[in-house]
């Protein structure tokens, strides 16, 4: 058995997953889950916990995907829900510490109140991922987790209605919804990769910039934006000039970098110098300030940090470097001001 296999333990909380599919139309089918954590290693732990009186119509494919059903019979003067969540709970953290081998534990549950049981799950250093139906899953508990997945993320590429993510809006006003989906995929992994960038030595790998941005943001999917896999996202951004790939240490595993020649960037530069260009004439050099709102006028979705940059000064020093504008700080303006480079 390969040392690096995820080895893993799967708790139900069946009556939140199974009742917030059904609010949202489906039928939970486990199969997909299973499926899915089969992919990532062995599932060596499979428990759902529930009255299995008031969910009898899914023994069967329980019992077809070898999960033991915790009975939690509804009793006179006991809350059910409560004693289904403090026994998931007991057990996960009793396995956590008998069962050493164990490296990753999975939670299907939306319910907020098992977000200690996950701090304290990674506490003891151990990798937890959470499941749950979007619609019915606390806004507390996906933040907690190492990545959390929604079950309608599993059912295919694209399925998942596109979210509202942490950080969303770009800073500058303008708001998350107005961007398109690949405005922001593209502003996610060159957020990241200048990030790791400036934190790392050697090269980057794609698979660095996918734990980095399951890090920042554990509800991330690239099925959310129709790809099956990141592979075929990277290849993509490769595709329209967001990232430039070559191969790496590891087969299927290849170095991230922005395109030597600039690509997209290389346009944003072009549009920055013909603003600054066009103002220059018409009132001499354009102060920094209120600058990002002429390049809005003419591309109303520009943003610096589709190409990796974390403000608009540090965009505009970049093309100061490669030549595009000069610029300095006025003291009387007390404002960096801008010219444009000559052809």
């Amino acid at each position: 058995m390969p040392d690096d296999e995820e080895r893993i333990a799967l708790f139900v909380d069946f009556e939140n997953i199974a009742l917030g599919a059904r609010d949202r139309g489906e039928r939970l089918d486990m199969a997909v889950i299973m499926n899915a954590l089969s992919e990532r290693g062995r599932v060596v732990v499979r428990r759902a916990y529930a009255d299995w009186n008031l969910f009898a119509e899914h023994r069967q494919a329980l019992v077809g995907q070898r999960i033991e059903m915790i009975e939690i019979p509804q009793r006179t003067g006991m809350v059910r829900k409560n004693a289904a969540d403090i026994k998931l709970a007991v057990d996960a953290v009793e396995l956590a510490f008998s069962r050493d081998f164990v490296t990753t534990f999975v939670i299907a549950s939306g319910d907020s109140d098992f977000t200690p049981l996950v701090l304290k799950l990674r506490e003891l250093n151990k990798r937890v991922i959470g499941v749950g139906v979007e619609g019915s899953t606390s806004e507390l508990l996906p933040g907690a987790c190492d990545e959390f997945i929604f079950y309608e993320g599993l059912l295919g590429p694209g399925t998942a209605r596109p979210r509202r993510r942490r950080g969303e809006g770009d800073g500058q006003g303008v708001p998350a919804e107005q961007r398109s989906d690949m405005s922001e995929l593209s502003r996610i992994v060159t957020q990241t990769l200048a990030g790791l960038q400036r934190l790392t030595d050697g090269p980057v790998l794609s698979s660095m910039v996918k734990r980095a941005v399951l890090r920042k943001d554990p509800t991330f999917s690239e099925g959310d934006y129709g790809f099956r896999a990141w592979g075929e996202l990277m290849r993509h951004l490769e595709s329209i000039g967001v990232v430039t790939l070559r191969e790496g240490s590891a087969e299927g595993d290849p170095v991230v970098d922005f395109p030597a020649g600039g690509g997209s960037e290389e346009q944003a530069f072009e549009l920055l110098r013909d603003v600054v260009s066009d103002l220059e004439e018409r009132q001499g050099p354009p102060p920094l300030s209120g600058l990002k709102d002429q390049l809005r006028k003419r591309q109303p979705d520009f943003s610096e940090k589709d190409f990796g940059y974390g403000g608009f000064l540090q965009f505009v020093k970049a093309a100061d470097a490669r030549g595009v504008v000069s610029l300095r700080w006025d003291d009387e303006a007390e404002d960096y001001l801008l010219s444009a480079a000559e052809d």
